[in-house]
C-alpha cells in the first residue's frame, strides 16, 4: 500500500511527510539524502498500531531546500514545528543515521514530547564514518560534486554497483540505497543541502556532531539500539559503546545486516520495535526534571582538604 505525501508550510518552506495509522505516534527519520520514501514499505504494517509520522526532513525529498541552516538542532526544531501542526505533541523518535542524530537533538531539546528513542545505525555516537563522508566536507566539494552528478557519469555507472563496491559496500540494499541517495543528487538544490547538512555534522577526520558528552541524559528515557553488523558507512562499535553508556539501553545487532536493518530484516525489526514499544512505558520527562538531572550529573566534585 502506497502512503500519500501531504505538505505543510512551515516558516515559509514546504515540509513533505508521510502519515498514517492511529495510536501512539511514531516518527520515522531518514539519513542523509534520504527521504520519507526509505519507510514506505514498513509503514503500513506499523500504522496497524501506531500514528506513523514520517517527514522529508528539510533539504531532503518533496521538503523544500532553501540556503538555510542545516544543524542537528535546526532539524530537530523543525521536526518539533511539523508535529504541532499535526497534533502530536508526545512522541517515539526513530531515527537512522542522520536521523539518528536528529532523533538524540529533538529529546535534548524537547524532553517533555519524547516517550522513547530508537537509534537505527545512528549518526552522533563516534568520530569513524566512512571516507565518502567525510570527503563531502572538503573545501571544493562543492564544485566537484557537479561533476560526479553528471547526466554523462550516471550512463557511465552500470546502476550504481559498480561506484558503490569500490565503496566497500557489500549487501544489495546498502548499494541500492546509497545509488538512490547518488541519483538524488542531480538535483541542484538538494546538492546544495546535502553539502550543508555534511559540512554540520563531519570534517575531514571524521563525526564532529556528536552526542557522545550527554548520551547519559538518554538513560532518562527508554532507548533501543539497532545495527547491522555488516555496517560500512558507520561501524557497529557505535552503537555496541552507546549500548554501555546509556543505562537500560537495549541493543539489538542483525549480524547479516548493512547500514540499513530496517530494510534488510523488515520484519525483525518491526517485531523488535514493537516489542520494545509493549515492553516499556513512555518517559514523562520535563525540561525542569532534565535540567536538574543535568546539574546532578555535571555537578563538581567536593573538595576534600
Amino acid at each position: 500500500m502506497s502512503i500519500p505525501l501531504s505538505e505543510v508550510s512551515l516558516h515559509g518552506h514546504t515540509v513533505s511527510y508521510r502519515m498514517a495509522g492511529r495510536g501512539p505516534a511514531l516518527v520515522l527519520l531518514h539519513g542523509i539524502a534520504g527521504s520519507s520514501e526509505m519507510w514506505e514499505e514498513l509503514i503500513p504494517t506499523l500504522a496497524e498500531h501506531f500514528t506513523v509520522i514520517a517527514p522529508d526532513l528539510l533539504g531532503h525529498g518533496k521538503s523544500s531546500k532553501p540556503p538555510a541552516e542545516y544543524s542537528m538542532g535546526a532539524y530537530a526544531s523543525s521536526v518539533r514545528d511539523l508535529l504541532t501542526v499535526v497534533g502530536h505533541t508526545r512522541v517515539t523518535l526513530v531515527g537512522h543515521s542522520l536521523g539518528g542524530g536528529v532523533a538524540m537533538q529533538f529529546c535534548y531539546q524537547f524532553p517533555e514530547m519524547s516517550e522513547r528513542l530508537v537509534l537505527v545505525s545512528s549518526g552522533g555516537l563516534g568520530r569513524e564514518v566512512h571516507p565518502i563522508l567525510r570527503l563531502a566536507a572538503v573545501p571544493g566539494a562543492e564544485w566537484v560534486l557537479p561533476k560526479l552528478c553528471s547526466a554523462s557519469l550516471r550512463k557511465f555507472v552500470d546502476g550504481g554497483a559498480k561506484i558503490a563496491g569500490r565503496l566497500g559496500l557489500r549487501t544489495a540494499t546498502d548499494l541500492r540505497e546509497v545509488w538512490r541517495s547518488y541519483v538524488s543528487l542531480f538535483d541542484a538544490d538538494a546538492r546544495q543541502a546535502f553539502i550543508y547538512t555534511v559540512r554540520t555534522a563531519v570534517d575531514i577526520g571524521g563525526q564532529r556532531a556528536t552526542a557522545l558528552d550527554r548520551l547519559y541524559l538518554a538513560s532518562q528515557i527508554p532507548t533501543l539500539i539497532i545495527w547491522g553488523a555488516q555496517d560500512r558507512m558507520i561501524p557497529v562499535q557505535h552503537g555496541r559503546d552507546a549500548h554501555a553508556a546509556i543505562e537500560g539501553s537495549q541493543l539489538e545487532v542483525f549480524s547479516d545486516a548493512g547500514h540499513f536493518p530496517q530494510l534488510e530484516s523488515p520484519l525483525r525489526f518491526i517485531s523488535v520495535l514493537e516489542a520494545f514499544m509493549r515492553a516499556t512505558k513512555p518517559a514523562r520527562l520535563t525540561a525542569a526534571r532534565l535540567g536538574e538531572f543535568v546539574r546532578l550529573h555535571g555537578a563538581p566534585a567536593p573538595v576534600v582538604n
